[in-house]
């Protein structure tokens, strides 16, 4: 099954689990889950997992993903971002691959002091919003431009064909 826009890519989850910094006590919630590539690779890192996204065929992506890989600890849900993580008693790191409900999402991750935070943006928009919000929420940390380019054959040689850039957002409460 393919989503629109994709897995987010290999490079782009490394930098960005890193910079969510997991522990194996952490309850991580990946809001807007797509194909669930993200919570697939947390899991092992952390005690629970929770990820949400509004499309079905998202949702069943993530499970097959996750069944497929006999990982147990992921709690995949149909919905609204914003109101899983309001439900939620503790969540201590957040991913966010997607800007749907970005500054209500923020919001209530400061007001659970979620630890680590980090946000994927392709669009400027985007990237400006979720700057703004955190850093009037307190919980701006910094942002890392990733660009990616990956060789394909050319000729009897390699060329290197650039991937769109993604700008990592990275921010989360102080103890």
């Amino acid at each position: 099954m393919t989503l629109p826009g994709g897995p987010t890519k290999e490079e782009i989850m490394a930098v960005s689990l890193a910079k969510l910094s997991l522990r194996r006590d952490d309850v991580f919630v990946d809001i807007g889950c797509g194909t669930g590539a993200v919570s697939v690779q947390a899991a092992p890192q952390v005690m629970q997992v929770y990820a949400v996204d509004l499309r079905e065929e998202a949702v069943s992506c993530t499970r097959d993903a996750a069944r497929e890989r006999g990982i147990a600890n992921i709690d995949v849900r149909l919905g609204h971002g914003a109101d899983l993580l309001e439900k939620l008693p503790r969540a201590d790191a957040l991913f966010m691959g997607g800007s749907r409900d970005l500054g209500k999402i923020l919001s209530l991750a400061a007001d659970k002091r979620v630890r680590s935070i980090v946000v994927n943006a392709v669009l400027l928009r985007t990237l400006h919003d979720a700057v703004t919000t955190m850093q009037e929420l307190g919980i701006f940390t910094e942002v890392v431009q990733v660009m990616i380019a990956r060789s394909y054959p050319l000729a009897s040689g390699l060329m290197f064909r650039p991937l769109d850039p993604v700008w990592i957002i990275v921010g989360g409460s102080q103890c």
